[in-house]
């Protein structure tokens, strides 16, 4: 590429990875907190996001879920100059386009192709603002800027850097094997001035004896003439906001009381709320696959979607229909939070074809409303009270085009800044909110655990555990990161006031 034509006087470092779901965001929230401790100002950046999960910022807009967790390490509220552009796929082919958090359209491939350029100003218009307003800048890459197909007119990783004079490391996931493969390949189909521009490797997920690995480091380091930055440790249970990507496994606990399940439909967004239930000491949380068959439980949770009639179709042909059927004649419990919640009534209407053709569809018919799109999103930070005994506390987020109506919505699940939401059905064995979040608060929690047939033993707070998680990450990287390296990049420590 040609000379930077947008040189930073901010101090920045990107980290980009050689696959999705490296250790970009983790690495990036880490620096952040590493930072943030040491008493200065910085601010994550994310050019371009492609995710389902997302948060509302202090500002009414919308950005990845990543950069609102790299935004709480930093202790700064999240803003839509941390994510200015966002997609949200809805096919395989076409995605929403989110600029400066508000959906601006809906583009297949090809078309937000020939659109970036105009995307590009959206980024430098944000990256300018965060220049002037910061000590310092943590940037997250996304995928491997490795992919032939998409370096002309990348925003997202090189073609980002090279405008702003960015410095670059690589980080890599040795958890999947083939670590020294994915960092020298990677290296080698960047061009040369990409290649100078990176500074070092990063090693993620490292389990075992690191005197094994010294000899891979050692001609890791005189094949690229690459120093490696770190090496950081397989952390278990980290509870962290993902930026996509599903849980891998099942966390390790002890005696569970209480069985929760999710489907993981295609379009599935904002799982992340499901965290809470993930990590609780008394829930054995499951989230099925495909084809896997639907375990007897004592809750099933119906996630978010992008494409809810798609979703919808797919849990038909999974055989979940029946299954949430048979579970409800059995006296289970079911929530539905906002596609869930969409999926739980009689119709779905989408006249202007917002996540799909136009049309309309049955719903499962569980609850009496019906759910039309509309092509404005609201977007809002929320806060309220479940309409469960005690009412207890919920601070959350809405996220939606969808406008529902029907006699169910009479009885409200929550009382969302005084205004009715959501629905209880008339047996009370299902529960449909917009209010993502919906777990977040101890005592909306441990409330719709004992609704759903458990009174909690052990209290669990997920805010807490969260930030208990972000510093743990923090002090590991804190040790295993070359920090003197890093302060040719990077300050350090903040400037004294005198």
């Amino acid at each position: 590429m040609n000379a930077p034509k947008y040189p930073s006087k901010t101090p920045a470092l990107m980290i980009q990875g050689c696959t999705s779901d490296a250790g970009k965001s983790v690495l990036a929230a880490a620096v952040c907190r590493i930072l943030a401790r040491r008493g200065l100002r910085v601010a994550p950046f994310k050019p371009q996001n492609m995710a389902l999960n997302s948060a509302v910022t202090v500002d009414g807009g919308e950005i990845g879920r990543a950069q609102a967790l790299q935004a709480l390490a930093a202790g700064v509220p999240p803003h839509i100059d941390f994510n200015p552009i966002l997609l949200k796929p809805s096919t395989d082919k076409r995605a929403q386009v989110i600029i400066h958090g508000k959906a601006m359209s809906d583009l297949n491939a090809r078309d937000y192709h020939e659109y970036k350029p105009t995307a590009m100003k959206a980024v430098l218009e944000s990256w300018d603002r965060l220049c002037a307003k910061y000590d310092c800048i943590v940037v997250e890459g996304a995928g491997s800027p490795a992919e032939i197909n998409l370096r002309a007119r990348d925003i997202a990783n090189m073609g980002f850097a090279e405008v702003v004079d960015c410095p670059v490391i690589i980080v890599a996931d040795i958890d999947r094997g083939g670590v020294f493969a994915h960092l020298v390949g990677t290296l080698e189909l960047l061009s040369p001035s990409e290649q100078a521009r990176v500074k070092g490797f990063v090693i993620n997920r490292f389990r075992g004896d690191i005197g094994l690995l010294e000899s891979g480091l050692t001609w890791l380091e005189e094949r690229t003439g690459k120093p490696v930055l770190g090496v950081l440790p397989y952390l278990h249970g980290l509870y962290l906001d993902a930026e996509d990507a599903l849980p891998r496994k099942k966390e390790a606990k002890g005696e569970t009381r209480l069985k929760v399940i999710a489907p993981a439909y295609p379009r599935i967004s904002n799982h992340n709320d499901l965290d809470p239930l993930r990590f609780h000491p008394d829930v054995d949380f499951t989230i099925v696959g495909p084809h896997d068959a639907v375990p007897p439980c004592d809750l099933i949770i119906l996630p978010g979607s992008k494409a809810v009639q798609a979703d919808l179709n797919w849990l038909r042909e999974m055989g979940w229909e029946e299954a949430i059927r048979r579970h409800l004649r059995y006296g289970g419990k079911v929530i539905g939070i906002c596609g869930g919640l969409q999926m739980l009534g009689k119709q779905l209407h989408d006249p202007l074809g917002l996540e799909g053709q136009p049309g309309s569809a049955p719903g499962l018919g569980l609850i009496d409303y019906e759910t039309t799109l509309a092509a404005e999103k609201r977007l809002e930070n929320v806060t309220g009270t479940l309409t469960l005994p005690g009412s207890p506390p919920i601070t959350g987020y809405r996220i939606h085009m969808g406008v529902t109506h029907g006699p169910a919505l009479a009885h409200p699940s929550t009382l969302l800044g005084g205004l009715s939401e959501g629905a209880i059905s008339e047996d009370n064995q299902i529960l449909a909110t917009y209010c993502h979040g919906l777990f977040d608060t101890p005592e909306a929690l441990a409330a719709l655990l004992e609704w759903a047939g458990h009174k909690p033993t052990a209290h669990f707070d997920p805010n807490e555990r969260r930030e208990r998680d972000l510093d743990r990450l923090a002090d590991a990287v804190e040790q295993s990161l070359d920090l003197e390296r890093l302060a040719e990049w990077l300050p350090l420590k903040a400037k004294s006031s005198n």
